[in-house]
């Protein structure tokens, strides 16, 4: 199958295996061998015909003429769909004309892809359109044989704002009595740096910080917006323990010990506890963690899914 994406980043073509920005959305390129087109490209350029156009909004929909790209990527795909980017609530805090031309722009498509099963009865439900989960993925290449170092230290999964739930993974961090690092990300807001024992780390490419993440002890990343879950993902490649919210697949799925309902910091608190002091339950985790990866994640089984889906 002739496949492309269709998204704001900027490259043409396809990426190779080495690729050290191998973001969630790069690894399903490299995956499928699939092309990559740019809104401004197919705007501006005539384009060969794919069997499958996989598109990619942007999270800014003002960003792109909307009909215009509509119009010439059903000409450029037999088959045409969107990827979910962002929570599924996420085009609700458009204007009234974007939410308008988003719902019409998914009205259009043959079927619809998402992050997390809990998405599939959401657009399902909406679009009546077949609605299939496209599991989050890492292209391994880069990052083979890193082991979990371990210096002791938590790591928090985003910044001090509701999109990321910094500020509730902060708050179960502080069990392990030791300084908390915190990658800046794009949402990063003035001044949070000045809570006490805060690390900022700085920003970074896909390749580097996976070597980086390697060198802490547990995640934490109590994230109420539920999307691609690359953070639980990193984590339990290598090894890991990672506290989440329930309602994120990988999150669930490869730290099912370790993964309390939303808001329940009492719970998250008690498990950090637990694995501060535990031993044989941190390992067990650890362990589990990058057994189920193994199981559910490595890229061959992502494959098999992708040909279920085609199958479909």
């Amino acid at each position: 199958m002739n496949i492309c994406f269709i998204s704001q980043n900027g490259h043409i073509g396809k990426l190779p295996r080495n690729f050290e920005n191998c973001r969630v959305e790069f690894a399903w390129q490299i995956a499928l061998n699939a092309d990559h087109l740019s809104f401004d490209y197919i705007c501006k350029n005539k384009v060969q015909q794919y069997d499958l156009a996989i598109i990619i909004l942007p999270k800014k929909l003002e960003l792109i003429n909307i009909n215009q790209v509509l119009d010439i990527c059903k000409s450029i795909g037999k088959k045409v769909t969107v990827m979910q980017e962002g929570p599924c609530w996420y085009y609700q805090d458009y204007k009234y004309e974007d939410q308008v031309n988003y719902i019409n722009f998914l009205n259009e498509m043959d079927f619809l892809l998402v992050h997390n099963k809990s998405d599939i009865a959401y657009f399902k439900g909406i679009f009546k359109k077949p609605t299939f989960n496209l599991q989050s993925l890492m292209i391994e290449d880069t990052v083979k044989n890193i082991t979990n170092k371990n210096s002791g230290h938590p790591i928090i999964g985003g910044n001090f704002c509701s999109w990321y739930g910094g500020v509730d993974s902060y708050f179960v961090a502080r069990n392990f009595n030791k300084d908390i690092y915190i990658p800046s990300m794009g949402r990063k807001i003035a001044n949070e740096e000045n809570f006490p024992n805060l690390k900022h780390l700085p920003y970074m490419q896909w390749t580097q910080w996976v070597h980086t993440l390697s060198q802490f002890n547990v995640g934490i990343h109590l994230m109420r917006t539920h999307a691609a879950g690359t953070f639980a993902l990193n984590c339990a490649y290598l090894g890991i323990p990672c506290i989440g919210y329930k309602g994120l697949d990988t999150q669930q799925t490869l730290h099912p010990l370790l993964t309390v309902d939303i808001g329940d910091i009492t719970k998250a608190n008690e498990l950090a506890i637990r694995l501060k002091d535990d031993k044989d339950f941190y390992n067990n985790c650890s362990f589990h963690s990058k057994e189920l990866y193994q199981i559910y994640y490595k890229e061959d089984k992502w494959l098999q899914n992708w040909s279920n889906i085609v199958d479909e």
